[in-house]
């Protein structure tokens, strides 16, 4: 289920990003992500479970990380990646930056560069009120000069520091660096405009043509060259570029570049493109034929969840999700699917199994605010009150409204005593509140 999030991201990364982020949330993808990703980061030494990987709902072929170990793929880099080996490739030059320790030394090298400066911003101030202000003028211009060059040359430094990484955790796994070859291949056609009339010294990275040289030079001296990714990882990487493509893109676009591809990947774009046109019986006619040919799959039983869901059928919409969630019982976007499904189908008889998925998923994503709200909701129409302000304090605290975070966890500590299911939950999280400043969103002006 590709969910659109509005990310209002955490204070460590609001410095690098600063603005919001719009990400994708999809359990499938997120899986096949990790598959590939898990490898690189243990090759370079780093624990798989102090990454976060990030959807980022934008076209362009970029990907990044920020904010100490948060890796970020754009969704257009995702869907333009020919091959697993491509995606690989890119996600292992990510990992050298995460490894090489280039976001810190990146702060330095800023912090340097605004000294630079301001030391030219003074001695110009000093020259123009001594009566030279053409010197003045001068000096602060070749401060800011000096400055901008120093870090465009550590920023190429650490880029092409990034790429030989990639190429030593490409050779740890076997691998050859020809998928990120191919990759810088088709990022050279893509900017080909901007960087063949760009100054050299004038950009944050190296020229493409130049790691495209070196990586050809690597690609030579490796003894994996011409070894690729085999088996289902490859039915995966299509997998995802197919539902990305169909969920992102024109529905009607999407249906004619799919309809007519009978691979395994074709055929479940265009179950998805059907339903988002909308052509509900036809879409679900699709995709559970695609459930009868492969019925261990959760993903195409998730599918059939969310188009039951999304078009009212809410008491139909539990039954898939609880397929899918016997085949992936681990999953916490899973167990908020089939929660959502039985909290809106106003059963009361459906609110105490809805709660206990929701407290699963509050466990297995202790970020996810959606599900925080949600519990409350439940809590609530089962006589919980105190549970209900807890949760949604919780809610405020993870959407970074801390005042309202505040007034609910105020209220439920007027209704969990000492001795209660969740007292210990609360003094915790009213310690966590305790330390935030205050919200200015939620400040009245009189």
């Amino acid at each position: 289920m590709v969910v659109l999030v509005l990310a209002l991201l955490a204070a460590p990364l609001r410095p690098v990003l600063a603005q919001s982020l719009f990400l994708l949330r999809d359990v499938e993808i997120e899986t096949t992500l990790r598959e590939l990703s898990d490898p690189i980061f243990r090759a370079a030494g780093l624990d798989p479970s102090s990454i976060r990987i990030y959807i980022v709902n934008d076209n362009s072929l970029n990907a990044f990380v920020a904010g100490g170990q948060n890796l970020f793929l754009n969704s257009g880099l995702l869907i333009t990646t020919e091959t697993p080996d491509q995606l690989e490739g890119v996600i292992a030059h990510e990992t050298g930056h995460i490894a090489g320790g280039h976001l810190s030394r990146a702060q330095v090298a800023m912090q340097n560069a605004g000294t630079q400066a301001l030391l030219g911003t003074l001695l110009g101030l000093a020259a123009a009120a001594m009566g030279a202000p053409q010197v003045g003028i001068a000096a602060m211009a070749g401060g800011l000069t000096v400055a901008q060059g120093g870090f465009l040359k550590f920023s190429r430094g650490q880029e092409q520091a990034a790429d030989q990484a990639a190429v030593r955790l490409l050779g740890d796994l076997g691998q050859s660096p020809e998928g990120l070859l191919q990759f810088f291949r088709i990022l050279d056609s893509d900017d080909l405009r901007v960087s063949g009339r760009a100054d050299p010294w004038l950009l944050t990275h190296p020229l493409t043509s130049s790691r495209i040289e070196f990586l050809q030079n690597q690609l030579a001296k490796s003894p994996y060259a011409g070894k690729q990714i085999e088996g289902p990882a490859v039915e995966r990487h299509a997998r995802m570029r197919a539902k990305l493509d169909a969920f992102l893109a024109e529905p009607s676009d999407a249906l004619r570049r799919w309809q007519d591809d009978d691979t395994l990947a074709g055929r479940y774009a265009t179950a998805i493109a059907l339903y988002r046109i909308p052509r509900l019986n036809d879409a679900l006619a699709a995709i559970r034929q695609l459930i009868k040919e492969h019925p261990d799959d959760p993903y195409f039983h998730e599918l059939e969840g969310q188009m039951l869901y999304e078009n009212g059928r809410l008491a139909e919409a539990a039954g898939p999700y609880r397929a899918a969630l016997r085949l992936l019982p681990r999953s916490g976007l899973l167990k908020l699917g089939l929660a959502k499904a039985l909290i809106d189908s106003d059963d009361p008889a459906d609110l105490a199994e809805a709660r206990q998925q929701l407290v699963d998923t509050t466990v297995a994503e202790p970020g996810n605010a959606e599900a925080f709200r949600l519990l409350a909701t439940a809590e609530g129409r089962l006589g919980n009150e105190g549970a209900a302000a807890m949760a949604m304090a919780e809610y405020h605290l993870r959407t970074g409204q801390f005042d309202d975070a505040r007034r609910f966890a105020r209220r439920a500590s007027q209704m969990i005593q000492p001795g209660d299911p969740g007292f210990l939950k609360l003094q915790d999280l009213q310690a966590a509140i305790d330390v935030l400043p205050a919200d200015s969103r939620n400040r009245r002006t009189n």
